[in-house]
């Protein structure tokens, strides 16, 4: 076995500083793109003459690409050399976006942002490896707590911006935007970590393990993100997507764990603190993107709230998580990080139960602040679980744990966008059922409200189809109340993930030699 290379030093402050912002740059603008384009497919749609539904394939096409390339960041990175494979993704990713903007019509969209997905998938992972050697082994949580700030404040961001973009400017624009950040990010971190490339090796490629990655992770996102509209598993497309999605996974696991050259390295899984600590990132993830899906939707189709609207009651989740991130990072090497987590998931907790307890007439006030409460939770999640997930490594291991937590926690993020929006509708349509059963004129309160429709000038089928609207809008405001409710039970049941790890302290080893933990 060929020696390991002797560890980089960290950056001088100043170009350390550049080096974050450059990185930091990057993975916001690959980030923004995950969320940004969600508003924004009505106008996409009317523009290119097609259907909404047919639109949501330039959110699926994306996802799908994005969640087959992750996983590949350690074999592409060990191929190439981790500073010439992040500078390669942003600049492609530029160019993706340009072809993005300029397409005239869908099957062109969907080609783009394939393989704008495609290119994006090393970038975060890289980013973050990247930032961690730019930094002292005792300034790791700063390091963390810069990458996780752009992954907190990007989500919340994309459908704000998506929908002042198309709405002011046009739909290209939400692609436009990331020419300029792209080609930016793109020349600082060349310019300033060229010098600090990683040994490369001429690793033969895993074609077979790389073909089962591509049909079962593309089976499976396709999916999650067709499911709900299909009424999953009475359809028969779902359950053939589903077969696919798990005998490849198992042909997958079977090959890469037996494969001298894996393309994904699952060996990673032995070690507790990354088997562990990739859970409870996750599956808090999960937990926390599908409420983050279910409220707007609750708020701008039932509650009356608009687009923007959704989206400035919701965008305080980071002021705290701004204001608390450094902070986090500067304790971080002096505090055991399950005790940081721990605080996390009891925050996501309180706030899950108390969103449980909305109504129809909750004021912005009340919606916005569990939203800044969330704040203290996202600045304590981050942060410790990508250090405890990390802890032990050798340096060299950092960019294939990254892509391969960083997959997970993304498909796990559209398990619970998926999973969280079709219980909601289904706790609606079981609500609905027992609340239009008390309409009735042998109820008083039924029979009073109708009269008092019937005053106003309203026929019997014009007050019963109020009435009927009034039924819906608190259904799903009672199904909204059981998500939010399940969620922080759900948190509370992930804090024994976290108590099952060992971490070290400080950042990942620079050494080769693994940690026992």
């Amino acid at each position: 076995m060929s020696a390991t290379p002797a560890p980089l030093p960290p950056l001088e402050p100043g170009a350390r500083r550049l080096a974050t912002v450059a990185l930091s740059l990057a993975t916001f603008m690959n980030v923004l793109d995950t969320t940004i384009a969600n508003v924004s497919i009505p106008n996409i749609a009317g523009d290119l003459g097609v259907s909404p539904g047919q639109g949501t394939w330039v959110i699926t096409s994306f996802g799908v690409a994005n969640a087959i390339a992750v996983p590949l960041t350690g074999w592409l990175s060990q191929r190439f050399g981790q500073v010439r494979l992040f500078v390669t993704s942003v600049v492609l990713f530029v160019i993706a976006s340009l072809l993005c903007g300029l397409a005239s019509s869908l099957e062109m969209l969907i080609a783009a942002r394939v393989l704008q997905g495609l290119v994006a998938g090393p970038m975060i992972p890289l980013s973050q490896s990247l930032l961690l050697q730019a930094y002292p082994r005792e300034k790791a949580g700063m390091a963390l707590a810069m990458w996780s700030m752009t992954t907190l404040v990007a989500p919340v961001m994309g459908p704000i911006l998506g929908g002042w973009l198309s709405d002011n400017l046009s739909w290209p624009w939400i692609f436009y935007i990331n020419i300029p950040v792209g080609l930016g990010a793109a020349w600082m971190s060349w310019q300033l970590l060229k010098e600090r490339e990683s040994a490369t090796r001429k690793l033969p490629i895993d074609k077979i393990g790389l073909l089962l990655l591509v049909v079962w992770v593309g089976a499976l996102q396709i999916m999650l993100d067709k499911g709900k509209e299909l009424d999953w598993f009475q359809s028969g497309e779902i359950i053939a997507l589903a077969v696919v999605a798990a005998v490849g996974f198992a042909l997958f696991v079977v090959w890469e764990l037996t494969d001298e050259h894996p393309v994904v390295d699952l060996t990673l899984f032995a070690r507790p603190n990354f088997l562990f600590g990739v859970i409870a990132l996750a599956a808090g993830y999960g937990v926390f993107f599908g409420n983050v899906v279910v409220m707007p939707l609750w708020l701008q189709q039932y509650m009356g709230y608009t687009a923007t609207w959704a989206g400035l009651v919701t965008a305080p989740i980071g002021f705290l998580a701004l204001l608390l991130s450094p902070v986090i990072g500067k304790i971080l090497p002096r505090t055991d990080p399950r005790r940081i987590a721990t605080v996390a998931f009891m925050v996501f907790a309180l706030v899950s139960f108390m969103r449980a307890g909305y109504s129809t007439d909750i004021t912005p006030a009340n919606i916005i602040i569990p939203q800044i409460i969330q704040g203290i939770a996202m600045a304590c999640f981050f942060i410790p679980l990508v250090s405890i997930t990390l802890s032990g490594l050798p340096m060299e291991r950092i960019p294939s744990a990254s892509g391969v937590s960083n997959f997970v926690r993304i498909t796990f993020g559209a398990f619970g966008a998926s999973l969280m929006t079709t219980l909601w509708e289904r706790r609606a349509a079981l609500q609905h059922e027992h609340l239009a059963a008390q309409v009735s004129i042998y109820n008083p309160i039924a029979g009073d409200a109708l009269n008092g429709l019937q005053s106003q000038g309203f026929d019997l089928a014009r007050s019963l189809g109020v009435l009927e609207r009034q039924v819906t809008v608190q259904a799903f405001s009672l199904a909204a109340n059981d998500v939010f409710w399940l969620s922080g039970c759900l948190f509370l049941a992930l804090l024994a993930t976290i108590w099952m790890t060992r971490p070290t302290h400080g950042r990942p080893a620079a050494a080769s030699g693994d940690a026992a933990h």
